[in-house]
């Protein structure tokens, strides 16, 4: 995951409620002593002494960890942003190539558990980039940090912490492959420990749950994960939708009616098909009236779950039809200043560079230093200043 600037809050956030965790920063001396206390306890609840050992020995000062948990995204991402940053050329080719790599695991794991193996692939490229980028920070140093810091949840991240050494304790993921979130997130489809300890399944049949190194383990976990939050093999995740002119009837994510009902309201599939059965479903207009609307059924409620967002939600959604050979989502986002694509933002930082504005070295992803080049050049250039990756910008300093 990014530095708050890609993905809005992430669903461990969500969890958290949005809480601003940390007390006072952990001095090196407390650190040491509660890290001794945290090996105690991991020892006393089952951990094996040299997993508790091995895996904390070490674990210092992480002024990042420390940095993102008390600190909330600088604005909220518009949805077009979001979506062609998650939902761009290389993820789509990714995500074809490896359905047909994947195919014999991805049917087994949908014929098992009931979800579409096409949502289960589009979690796994988003979460991870189809398990290429697992995570900046060592899972257990970053949950010390938290654990110790004091704050109103440091009970919380103590027992993700336990739960994470129980599972390397168990043999499930070594020791040393713990990468992922700060927040404590890991593996190739970003669980959280107790989700782990709740929903991770040994697909691939060796004996262990290992969600890092098995592909068959993480997207069969992914696919129990979201069975338990509600999904059924029955019903689609919804579908794009136009409204009769001047339509003023319900809409959110509460109201719901079978598909029928919103047939008889004049609503129909964006083909121009007819809405036909009793599978329930509720009128979303994220980016508002002038943009695209959706009747999204208990599926797509069930994606959600997995990062609260129903603009996550809705990338998840787009991502899996246009892997299995769908089409994009057909009106427009009512913005004249799109977002950027991956390739795009990394060709915006050597622009920004090459221009003046230095943001240092490129690597596509949009923290701090990269919106502060990007605002001196929207000033330099007249425009807006709002410090976003977006085509404005971006033709102006040559971007094509």
């Amino acid at each position: 995951m990014t530095e708050w600037t890609d993905f809005g809050a992430p669903r461990w956030i969500a969890l958290l409620g949005g809480l601003a965790i940390m007390g006072s920063p952990v001095e090196a001396a407390s650190l040491s002593s509660c890290v001794a206390s945290l090996k105690k306890q991991a020892v006393q609840s089952g951990v094996r002494a040299e997993i508790a050992s091995g895996m904390l020995d070490g674990a210092t000062y992480d002024e990042k960890v420390i940095r993102f948990s008390s600190s909330q995204p600088e604005y909220k991402t518009p949805i077009w942003d979001y979506m062609a940053f998650l939902v761009d050329p290389e993820r789509i080719s990714d995500g074809k190539a490896l359905l047909r790599k994947h195919d014999a695991t991805l049917k087994s794991v949908e014929k098992r558990y009931g979800v579409d193996r096409h949502i289960v692939l589009a979690v796994w490229g988003i979460e991870s980039d189809y398990g290429q980028f697992q995570g900046d920070f060592y899972t257990p140093h970053a949950l010390a940090n938290l654990a110790c810091a004091g704050g109103r949840r440091s009970k919380y991240f103590r027992g993700e912490l336990i739960k994470t050494l129980k599972i390397a304790s168990d043999g499930h993921v070594a020791p040393k492959a713990f990468r992922g979130s700060w927040a404590g997130a890991f593996g190739q489809t970003q669980f959280m420990p107790t989700t782990y300890q709740r929903l991770a399944v040994d697909h691939d049949g060796d004996g262990h749950k290992d969600l890092v190194n098995s592909v068959p383990d993480a997207l069969a976990s992914t696919a129990n994960f979201l069975k338990d939050a509600g999904w059924r093999d029955h019903r689609p995740w919804g579908y794009e939708v136009t409204l009769p002119e001047g339509y003023n009837g319900p809409s959110g994510r509460k109201k719901r009616a079978p598909f029928s009902t919103w047939a008889q309201r004049g609503v129909a599939k964006v083909d121009g098909k007819r809405l036909s059965g009793n599978t329930e479903a509720a009128l979303i207009q994220p980016a508002g009236s002038n943009g695209p609307a959706f009747l999204v059924t208990r599926n797509f409620e069930a994606i959600r779950s997995y990062n609260v967002s129903t603009s996550y939600a809705l990338a998840i959604s787009l991502l899996s039809e246009l892997v299995s050979g769908g089409e994009p989502f057909k009106a427009p986002w009512p913005t004249a200043n799109p977002g950027l694509s991956r390739a795009q933002r990394l060709d915006l930082q050597k622009l920004l560079n090459s221009n003046g504005f230095n943001v240092g070295e490129p690597d596509g992803k949009v923290g701090p230093a990269t919106r502060a080049g990007i605002k001196k050049a929207e000033a330099h250039f007249g425009l807006t200043v709002t410090g976003r990756p977006a085509w404005e910008v971006y033709s102006r300093l040559g971007g094509r």
